[in-house]
């Protein structure tokens, strides 16, 4: 294709959740908008991640898009629904709307290159053609660089062996095989509840142990959607008016108003409710008071002693270095009877235990035994939320680099601009509500955003649209702000605070601060007032 072929006004990036949000809303105002995607489909994590039991963690009828077409027609048919009916329902989106015609498929973007002179980007694709835009629009997703262990001789073996994220199309021979895998963060967690059963021998490799609640999954028969439908907009209303963009709201009648008794009797309840009312409808100032933490930490370790047969193999399975919550929870069913099983067994791989030494031909040695194996699954977890923009080689005003400019920490402008790299709009962006929240109510306040800014650019022949230093460094005040409030801040070895020690880097030496923590609701009134302020903090010209 010439040149002429490939511009376009704007150019979304990613063909997944956001993604789709953002063409759907681009095109239908009228813009010349195209999608590129380096997948062969769209989907984005929903087509990446196949593994067994990768579903939903939010109520499906929370995550869904808010647009009514939809809501009115598609019938979730579980609670938390899995990753095949997840990837119909965006196919089902694209369909409908026939998004589909704007999009670019096997087109990987491999670098982005800002042109002054004509306000414009440049984006060079892995098979050597470019395509140029005024505007950049990246949904790249917050979890889509996965990150493999540094374990030496990891290439040497000789049997299946491939991280959660690349888990094969065709099926996987399972049964009776010796399985291991490496790390039990959401993914791991979800892979072992469901083989368990399945497999001849199952190894669970685990460094660090997570905290854990149930998931509480169940099927929607057709007269609960309808009334699921009868009540969307309250529904959605309410997950607006929460910090963590789910309809579960906290209970604010204060914990210490309340006896140790009447707090137990509470949690049992909230234990027992689906997805994660154990967070999200919790009392909040478990996340801020260390003493009200470590009595919700304490009872949650009591939960899961409960349910694990061997005492020696519960406590290695509780967290002894960070209270619950102040990492990301995984959502499990049955997780922890895995360990009931004969044919499980928990490797503990801390340093306090026999840590990983390296991977033979034929399978994993540790300090204390070496465990034959006929397949590895690296549950390892991801570069997330900034690991997609550090991957992309991505130049700005004068040659300035991103990947340098956000060396040790990024810092954005509502997670959305970025000050010296004019007409690039992030969805889903490092600083953004979206790291901790119901992922789809964040992103479509961002994307929102982003069209009303496009239209006013447009409209008023503005060429370049760029986020002012000084509001820039508000922001990041913002952020940090928000999260040295929380507990979390002082455990740095999870994700929300930018810390896997599977990436150079990210050794929790320093916090890197990638998410913003202050509630999709403070969030969304900020970015929303700063655009209605005569669009404060961007610059147009």
């Amino acid at each position: 294709m010439s040149d002429t072929n490939n511009y376009h006004e704007v150019i979304v990036m990613g063909s997944g959740v956001s993604g789709i949000y953002a063409i759907k809303r681009l095109t239908d105002l009228g813009m010349d908008a195209i999608l590129l995607e380096g997948d062969e489909d769209l989907g984005g994590t929903w087509y990446r991640n196949r593994y067994p039991s990768c579903r939903f963690d939010s109520e499906s009828y929370t995550y869904g898009y808010s647009l009514k077409e939809v809501r009115d027609e598609w019938h979730w048919k579980e609670r938390f629904s899995s990753q095949p009916e997840n990837l119909k329902y965006l196919n089902f989106v694209a369909d409908k709307y026939d998004l589909r015609r704007h999009m670019r498929f096997n087109t990987f973007i491999e670098s982005m290159v800002w042109d002054e002179a004509s306000d414009q980007w440049t984006l060079h694709v892995r098979n050597g053609s470019a395509y140029r835009a005024r505007f950049i629009v990246p949904c790249l997703g917050t979890l889509s660089v996965p990150t493999l262990p540094n374990i030496e001789g990891r290439d040497s073996f000789e049997r299946p062996s491939f991280h959660s994220y690349g888990w094969p199309k065709e099926p996987v021979e399972l049964e009776g095989k010796r399985v291991g895998v490496v790390g039990v963060g959401a993914s791991g967690i979800q892979i072992i509840q469901t083989i368990a059963a399945e497999v001849g021998e199952l190894y669970v490799f685990q460094r660090r142990p997570n905290w854990v609640a149930p998931l509480n999954n169940s099927p929607i028969a057709e007269q609960e959607m309808a009334e699921i439908r009868s009540r969307y907009d309250e529904i959605f209303a309410n997950c607006a008016a929460t910090g963590s963009g789910f309809e579960h709201l906290p209970d604010l009648r204060g914990f210490w108003n309340l006896t140790k008794e009447e707090r137990i009797a509470f949690w049992d309840e909230l234990y027992d409710r689906p997805g994660f009312a154990i967070l999200a409808g919790n009392l909040p100032e478990f996340m801020i008071d260390e003493a009200a933490n470590n009595e919700l930490t304490e009872y949650m370790a009591g939960r899961m002693r409960e349910r694990v047969n061997d005492p020696e193999t519960a406590e290695k399975l509780i967290p002894k270095d960070h209270g619950f919550g102040l990492q990301r929870l995984p959502l499990e069913t049955d997780y922890l009877e895995a360990y009931n099983r004969d044919n499980v067994h928990l490797v503990d791989c801390s340093p306090e235990g026999a840590p990983i030494e390296r991977v033979t031909r034929t399978g994993i040695q540790t300090t204390q035994a070496h465990y034959d194996l006929d397949l590895i699954v690296y549950a390892t977890g991801f570069d997330a939320i900034s690991g997609p923009y550090d991957r992309l080689n991505i130049s700005g005003v004068g040659g300035e680099r991103l990947a340098d400019k956000w060396r040790d920490t990024p810092i954005t402008y509502f997670g959305v601009m970025i000050h010296g790299f004019p007409n690039l709009f992030m969805v889903a962006g490092p600083q953004a509500a979206s790291g901790g929240s119901n992922f789809p109510r964040a992103i479509e306040v961002c994307v929102d955003g982003v069209t009303d800014i496009l239209q006013h650019a447009m409209a008023n022949g503005h060429t370049r649209v760029e986020a002012k230093e000084d509001a820039e460094q508000w922001w990041f005040g913002q952020v940090k702000k928000c999260l040295h409030r929380l507990l979390m801040s002082k455990h740095r070895k999870g994700w929300i605070v930018g810390e896997n020690s599977n990436i150079e880097g990210h050794d929790g030496s320093h916090i890197r601060y990638i998410a913003y923590n202050g509630g999709g609701a403070q969030f969304r009134k900020m970015y929303r007032g700063a655009i209605a302020d005569d669009f404060r903090g961007f610059e147009m010209a």
